[in-house]
């Protein structure tokens, strides 16, 4: 009898565990900053052909289905290694007063668990690519990703001041490449120009709210906010800032797909980019945030309107305006 009366709690406590652990598992997988890996869809809108070319009469909705294919293997590149960083990462999350509420920092997650997660995610995530793409170039796109993101960005170039920043927005720049691969198309360089602008903003902005954040104890943490000031992260803010806003001006102005005639009808949409901008900056600098911009996007409706605002207008000039 006393058996049987101690195995059941046990056997409950080990199936409670499950669910938890998968809950676990998928926060540490990011799901919220898969939002980063819509700019693979870029190549739908701002490439050399026209957006209603993607629908070949003759294979259907391949093409869209295929960047869709791209958007999720990224997703599962990237949350392999947002575990890889949180592995690597685990002490000092534990001296920030919030990722020390990650699940790896916080105990709440194995670490086992989360390498066989890491390896099972990019072991799928690589064989997806060359089926996506049997001409291997999305898997050039996945692989140096991976390369970049995953090891010289976690065990080395983290800690070298201002490649920090630059690597995290070659990130971004990949994930348009690899929409473009896919599809089989050539996007504007502009267009390119913009995405590492826009990561070089956000990830100025990251860096500027972890340093206010931890104030004295910000080397503590991450070593790398020691070579950092608020004034020299100021200075550059402002000088990303007014660079994105030129940088897709040209682009709304040059884009090859937009009608030209009597005005480049893409400029409607710069309204939209410039107050998203502005905007981002108010949180910065007068709410104190800025750590984690893919939260902000979900939680601030202002920001997260003039985003949707700007899809809308963008996909109603190059389908309302034949070029």
């Amino acid at each position: 009898m006393s058996n049987l009366s101690t195995d059941r709690p046990i056997g409950a406590a080990a199936s409670a565990a499950r669910p938890n652990m998968i809950v676990e598992l998928l926060r540490a997988m990011r799901p919220r900053q898969w939002v980063k890996n819509v700019f693979v869809f870029a190549a739908l809108a701002f490439s050399e052909q026209r957006l209603w070319q993607f629908w070949n009469p003759n294979v259907g909705p391949w093409p869209l289905l295929k960047v869709i294919g791209a958007f999720a293997i990224f997703c599962m590149a990237a949350s392999g290694i947002y575990l890889v960083n949180d592995l690597v990462d685990i002490e000092k999350d534990r001296a920030h007063p919030k990722k020390r509420n990650r699940p790896f920092a916080s105990g709440r997650l194995s670490l086992i668990v989360g390498v066989v997660a890491s390896i099972i995610l990019i072991a799928i995530a690589i064989p997806s690519a060359i089926l996506l793409d049997p001409s291997f170039g999305y898997l050039a796109v996945i692989v140096t990703y991976i390369f970049i993101q995953g090891f010289l960005y976690s065990y080395w170039l983290k800690n070298v001041v201002l490649l920090d920043i630059l690597v995290l927005a070659a990130g971004f720049v990949l994930r348009a490449i690899g929409g473009a691969v896919v599809l089989g198309v050539l996007i504007t360089p502009w267009l390119l120009l913009c995405m590492l602008l826009l990561a070089l903003f956000l990830g100025i902005g990251k860096r500027r709210h972890e340093l206010v954040l931890l104030e004295g104890g910000a080397g503590e943490h991450r070593r790398i906010l020691q070579e950092y000031s608020l004034p020299m992260l100021d200075q550059m803010m402002s000088i990303v800032t007014a660079s994105i806003i030129m940088a897709y001006s040209v682009t709304a102005f040059l884009a090859p797909v937009a009608p030209q005639d009597p005005y480049p009808m893409l400029m409607a949409t710069i309204p939209f980019v410039i107050y998203a901008i502005f905007r981002y900056l108010y949180l910065i600098y007068i709410r104190g945030e800025g750590g984690a911009p893919d939260e902000l996007l979900f939680k601030d409706l202002p920001l997260a309107g003039s985003v949707v605002l700007w899809g809308i207008s963008v996909l109603a000039v190059l389908l309302l305006f034949p070029n």
